[in-house]
């Protein structure tokens, strides 16, 4: 049985929808919570196949309030990447995967958004990833690829939506699983929120049901991707 360490930056945001697809699959999940009182962060891979690093709400990497782990998860996911061990993003996690693989991050003001993701070319993550998606996200910044990278869908304005590194690595702006629920408690939890939150909301709504349809086959797909399964 696979074992992932999976780091949380907020009470709001967890694996969601993707849970219960882990547990179907074998695939145990720790979640580390760096926020808390007395929440640690690991100081190396030992003991898991795997590192999962979530989304941060209104944290940034470059700009607004910088998340206060970054410096140990950079060190952690470089570790992780050293090890060729896999390493899944989401959202802001997506962008530490990004920095800690060689590339960078870039300003980009806190935002809420439903896109469809449109795949670069077909046949991508063992044919599971279709042509096109909805993609919920919620961050700050951008990423800068490194040159390595391999862009699998990317949003209507040409900007990368879900990347691949390292063979079996993958970066997601948006989360993939989320529920409405989730971006409810994310608002509420700070006090930083995006704009339109409200109109946003009722997107979200009405992607819901696709964006757990899709996620059905995507899991497949990220779990041969990074060797999990």
């Amino acid at each position: 049985m696979k074992n992932l360490c999976v780091i949380q930056h907020t009470e709001a945001e967890y694996l969601g929808l993707i849970e219960d697809h882990f547990e179907g699959r074998n695939i145990r999940f720790t979640y580390k919570r760096p926020f808390t009182s007395g929440g640690t962060l690991p100081t190396s891979t030992e003991g898991y196949d795997g590192l999962m690093l979530l989304g941060g709400g209104p944290y940034g990497l470059v700009s607004g309030h910088l998340l206060p782990s970054i410096s140990h998860e950079l060190r952690l996911t470089k570790a992780f990447l050293d090890q060729g061990l896999p390493v899944i993003g989401l959202e802001l996690g997506a962008l530490i995967l990004c920095v800690a693989a060689g590339g960078g991050a870039a300003e980009a003001p806190l935002r809420f958004e439903v896109q469809r993701a449109t795949a670069t070319r077909p046949g991508l993550l063992g044919g599971t990833l279709p042509d096109s998606l909805p993609m919920a996200m919620y961050l700050r910044d951008a990423p800068v690829l490194p040159p390595n990278a391999d862009v699998f869908a990317t949003a209507a304005s040409g900007a990368p939506l879900i990347f691949a590194l390292h063979g079996n690595c993958i970066g997601f702006l948006g989360h993939p699983g989320t529920k409405r629920g989730m971006v409810e408690d994310l608002i509420m939890e700070f006090a930083e929120t995006p704009d339109d939150t409200v109109a946003t909301l009722q997107l979200l709504g009405q992607a819901q049901s696709e964006i757990a349809v899709t996620l059905t086959d995507l899991m497949v797909g990220i779990s041969a991707h990074t060797g999990l399964m």
